[in-house]
């Protein structure tokens, strides 16, 4: 059995340099590589392109590679909770490809299967669609999608083993199931590490051959996007 493990996010992320294609998992601030991100702040690596649902927020997530301009092109779904980038997208300093939700979720799962390309609905008549070949199935136009090319894919799962295995916790599974093997590498950061043989085998969401390096993440914040309660006495 090959182990996997490594002993720190230094080690895990020693490859990663300037100019680099990198999915990052995690669905608004539910489930992203905290670790991982504060590590890629720490490196100062620059010119990157990150595969992203979301942007983070100011001051957390990819937020924070924002602020230090190491992004030169974010492809991502959703983005409003970020002021910075905002700021950076109506500026020109930023480059950024908005993606339908579902198509980017797939163009990650495409990739991780070894399907080149795909046709969907989605952004048909739209500016997603310009530039795409246009194809008819059963009466409704599609457009082709290509799936990512990236360099490496970080996902964080809940709990994984020492040969890669992993499972994912409520909706963190979201966007960090289909990255994991949609890379050339893929390194999953996790909150609990045990021996391979501890998970129960029904329980694995992605198998250990999609992983090439696991640690386990250091701290967590587990930040709350928007906070909505009530009042006290309601």
């Amino acid at each position: 059995m090959i182990v996997k493990k490594v002993n720190s996010v230094a080690e895990a992320l020693a490859g990663i340099q300037d100019g680099m294609t990198i999915m990052l998992g995690g669905f608004g601030l539910c489930g992203i590589p905290e670790n991982a991100i504060a590590e890629l702040v720490r490196l100062n690596v620059t010119q990157l392109t990150c595969i992203s649902n979301n942007a983070g927020v100011d001051d957390f997530g990819l937020g924070l590679l924002l602020q230090k301009r190491q992004i030169k092109k974010m492809i991502s779904s959703y983005v409003g909770e970020n002021a910075e980038f905002e700021r950076q997208m109506l500026s020109g300093e930023l480059e950024v490809e908005l993606t339908p939700q579902g198509t980017l979720a797939e163009k990650c799962r495409a990739a991780q299967a070894g399907i080149p390309a795909f046709y969907t609905p989605a952004g048909y008549g739209t500016e997603v669609a310009e530039g795409k070949e246009v194809k008819e199935f059963n009466g409704k136009m599609h457009i082709l999608e290509h799936a990512y090319k990236a360099d490496y894919s970080i996902v964080k799962a809940w709990k994984g083993d020492e040969a890669g295995n992993l499972i994912f916790k409520g909706t963190a599974r979201n966007f960090n199931a289909p990255m994991a093997g949609a890379a050339k590498i893929t390194i999953a950061e996790v909150e609990e590490l045990v021996p391979a043989g501890t998970l129960d085998p029904n329980e694995i969401h992605i198998p250990g051959i999609m992983v090439q390096c696991i640690f386990q993440g250091e701290t967590f914040e587990k930040r709350i996007e928007q906070r909505t309660v009530r009042p006290k006495n309601s």
